[in-house]
């Protein structure tokens, strides 16, 4: 942003996805944007659910901005947490405010509901969603879906450690001994190891299982075991920029089959398999869920997305067969201090790139900015989403040129009649590398 440019506006207004507590944009980075020459609008009370009064916003340099409709009209780029397709039962009256020509930057469930995208295309808006980003090095400090799968990780030890009717670690008192609890993690990305992590911790006995070999070291750095079926050739592994990729269900099916005792001699599940706009593959079958032992738990990370677990009911703590199964969704939004100050250290860091890019006003060949720019100039450009859409890929020349027959706005995607009004597309939390791979 040159000296002689005008002062681009960032709003962020308060989230409306149910439970969500997280915000965007915290004020320790407030100072950051604005150094950087950004102008800086907050709507009230948009922190407070994190922790983060209106007074601390104000302090570093943040106008307070009484209503949301205000925020989006005056912003030139609004961040949000969850928008578009990744809030789009709650989120669809933002749809309206938002304008041509306006940027908007967050996790935006591109692939889950491409019909969403194309609806903001034709209304001009600018779309950078983050669930995009490439698992590239220079993207580390933008990629808000390790940040947050870290915390889901995490979080989801605690949820099963309070949920268990046993302890977790090995305890020698004068009343006996007592034997550590057994935790078996399905999948090592970030998710996984991090509840790996956690769970060892806390004294557990520790097993875990990933399709990818190579993910073995990592497991067994940590202090757990590795569970190896090899039904995946050396090189066959399926994943494409660091993504999980969908696997056919005769793949699946032999999982299940190989992972029946592991899971028969586990107190707690943690299941973190996701692929980006589809379906979470199932892991763990009913007839497995039955022969775990009575007060075992699973948390189903992936529940959002369907469940891992064939019993997962989304944002629901059911007991079936005398096991517990947590389909709480949104994790990271139950530690909103600190995913906040994360996502917020990740969207910033990514909004900078686009000014040292050019990228917010123009063409970039950056492969960030290309991965993860969505729609532009009434089009939808990325090749992904076009292709989720049924679209031609762009070509080089036209990419980003609008086609009137193919971007009119259209309706936004019908809530599922079967499912929670608070579940979504893509777990805005999907684990590195997944079980599903």
């Amino acid at each position: 942003m040159t000296q002689d440019a005008p002062r681009k506006i960032v709003g962020v207004a308060r989230e409306s996805f149910p439970g969500e507590r997280r915000v965007a944009l915290v004020p320790a980075q407030v100072a950051v944007l604005a150094k950087a020459g950004f102008d800086v609008l907050v709507e009230r009370a948009a922190g407070t659910r994190a922790g983060y009064l209106d007074d601390e916003y104000a302090r570093l340099g943040a106008e307070l901005i009484d209503t949301r409709e205000a925020v989006f009209q005056r912003a030139d780029i609004v961040c949000q947490v969850r928008a578009a397709g990744a809030n789009r039962h709650a989120g669809a009256e933002d749809f309206k405010l938002l304008r041509d020509g306006q940027t908007l930057i967050g996790m935006c469930d591109p692939l889950g509901q491409p019909e969403i995208m194309q609806n903001l295309a034709g209304r001009g808006v600018s779309i950078f969603a983050l669930e995009l980003l490439p698992r590239i090095t220079r993207a580390q400090s933008m990629d808000v879906l390790s940040s947050m799968a870290s915390v889901a990780g995490y979080k989801a030890v605690l949820t099963a450690a309070t949920l268990l009717p046993r302890m977790f670690p090995m305890m020698m008192t004068a009343a006996g001994t007592i034997t550590p609890g057994r935790v078996f993690v399905l999948g090592a990305g970030v998710a996984g190891l991090q509840a790996i992590a956690t769970a060892k911790r806390l004294g557990a006995v520790v097993w875990s299982y990933d399709i990818r070999p190579a993910v073995k070291e990592e497991v067994l750095s940590l202090g757990a075991k590795f569970l190896e079926l090899n039904l995946v050739k050396s090189g066959e592994d399926k994943q494409s920029g660091g993504y999980a990729q969908q696997m056919d269900e005769e793949f699946y099916r032999k999982q299940r089959e190989a992972m029946t005792k592991q899971i028969a001699d586990s107190d707690v599940i943690i299941t973190t398999a996701a692929v980006p706009g589809r379906k979470a593959p199932i892991l763990v079958t009913e007839e497995m869920v039955k022969g775990m032992p009575p007060g075992s738990v699973i948390v189903d990370i992936a529940a959002e997305q369907g469940g891992n677990c064939e019993l997962t009911k989304a944002n629901e703590v059911i007991v079936e067969h005398g096991v517990t199964i947590d389909g709480t969704i949104n994790l990271p939004a139950t530690v909103p201090y600190h995913t906040s100050q994360m996502y917020a250290k990740n969207v910033v860091t990514f909004l900078l790139h686009l000014q040292k890019e050019n990228a917010l006003d123009g063409e970039s060949e950056d492969e960030i900015v290309r991965d993860t720019l969505v729609t532009r100039g009434g089009a939808v450009v990325n090749p992904r989403v076009r292709e989720a859409l049924g679209l031609t890929p762009p070509s080089a020349e036209a990419s980003t040129k609008s086609s009137a027959s193919e971007n009119e706005p259209v309706a936004a995607a019908p809530a599922d009649e079967n499912a929670d009004t608070a579940s979504e597309e893509t777990s805005p939390e999907q684990d590195s590398g997944q079980t599903a791979k």
